[in-house]
C-alpha cells in the first residue's frame, strides 16, 4: 500500500472512530465541557463538520456568534461561525451532517490520482501539498477526538496508525520546541520518553544555536517521561504546564529549571 493510500484509510479510521464514540450520546453528554474553553462535545464535532463541509465548497453560514470571549485569534473567530450556528442544532443532527459530509470527502479522496496529492495547496501551517494537507487534517480530526473522550470520560483509540501518524507530527515539533521556545542552550541534550503502546524516545541536542533531533545520549541534561496524553495535552495546549506538573504527570529527571522550561513552552498550537 502507498503512503498516500495509508493517509486516506487514516482520515477514513479517524472519522470511523468519532463517528462510533459519538453514534449514542445524549443531550446531556452532548453537552458536556471539554479542554478547548468554551467548547462543548457537541462543538467540538461541529467545528469538525463545518471545517470538512467548508472544504467541500458548501458556503459558510451568514452568522454572528454570540459569545467570542475565549477567542484569541482570527483563526479562532471564523471557526465560531461554524461552531455557534450549530448550537441551534441537537447534537445528534450535528452527528448526522457529519456522517454525510465525511461520506462525500471519502469519495473524493479514494478518487484522487497519485499524482493529485502533489497538487499545490495552502495548509493551515503555511504553502504545502494536498498530502501536507490531508496530514494536517488526520491529525485535527485525532486531537479533537481525544478531547472529546477525555470529556466524556471514554477513553480510546491510543493506538494504531492515526495515533502513530499524530505523534510523527507533533514530534516534528520538539527541535523548535527545545531551541527556540525553550531556549535551550548549546551542548545540551533533551530526551523526551513518551509511554504507551505507541509511545516513543525523542532525543533532541543543541548544536551551533541549532536544536535537531539526535541519537539517544549518554548522559542527557534532562529526560521528561510523560504518557501520550499527556504530552497530546501539552503539545496541543489543553492542559496548563502548572496542571500537569502538579498532578505529577511528567517526570523530569537532571536539569529541573530546564526540564520546567520545556514544559512550559511546549504547545506549538497557540
Amino acid at each position: 500500500m502507498s503512503s498516500d493510500s495509508i493517509l486516506v484509510n487514516n482520515m477514513e479510521t479517524v472519522w470511523g472512530s468519532i463517528e462510533s464514540l459519538c453514534r449514542d450520546l445524549n443531550e446531556t453528554q452532548w453537552r458536556s465541557p471539554t479542554d478547548c474553553p468554551g467548547w462543548s462535545v457537541q462543538d467540538q464535532l461541529s467545528h469538525l463538520t463545518g471545517a470538512e463541509a467548508s472544504i467541500l465548497g458548501r458556503p459558510r453560514p451568514d452568522h454572528l456568534p454570540h459569545d467570542t470571549s475565549f477567542v484569541r485569534n482570527e483563526v479562532g473567530r471564523s471557526n465560531e461561525v461554524l461552531v455557534d450556528w450549530r448550537r441551534r442544532s441537537p447534537g445528534s443532527e450535528v452527528l448526522e451532517e457529519f456522517i454525510q459530509v465525511t461520506g462525500e470527502r471519502m469519495q473524493l479522496l479514494n478518487a484522487l490520482a497519485p499524482q493529485d496529492f502533489d497538487q499545490a495547496m495552502d495548509t493551515p501551517i503555511g504553502p504545502g501539498t494536498m498530502r501536507d494537507f490531508l496530514s494536517i487534517r488526520i491529525f485535527d480530526a485525532w486531537v479533537h477526538e481525544q478531547d472529546m473522550r477525555r470529556a466524556l470520560a471514554t477513553p480510546g483509540h491510543m493506538e494504531g496508525p492515526v495515533v502513530r501518524h499524530s505523534l510523527d507530527r507533533m514530534c516534528m515539533a520538539l527541535p523548535f520546541v527545545t531551541g527556540k521556545k525553550a531556549g535551550a542552550a548549546n551542548g545540551a541534550t533533551v530526551v523526551f520518553h513518551i509511554s504507551g503502546p505507541e509511545g516513543r524516545t525523542v532525543s533532541i541536542g543543541v548544536e551551533d544555536r541549532r536544536a535537531k533531533e539526535i541519537e539517544l545520549p549518554a548522559d542527557p541534561s534532562v529526560v521528561l517521561t510523560l504518557d501520550v496524553e499527556t504530552f497530546t495535552c501539552l503539545c496541543c495546549g489543553r492542559l496548563s504546564p502548572e496542571q500537569v506538573i502538579e498532578a505529577g504527570k511528567v517526570g523530569l529527571d537532571g536539569d529541573q529549571v530546564l526540564g520546567q522550561t520545556i514544559v512550559a513552552n511546549m504547545n506549538f498550537m497557540i
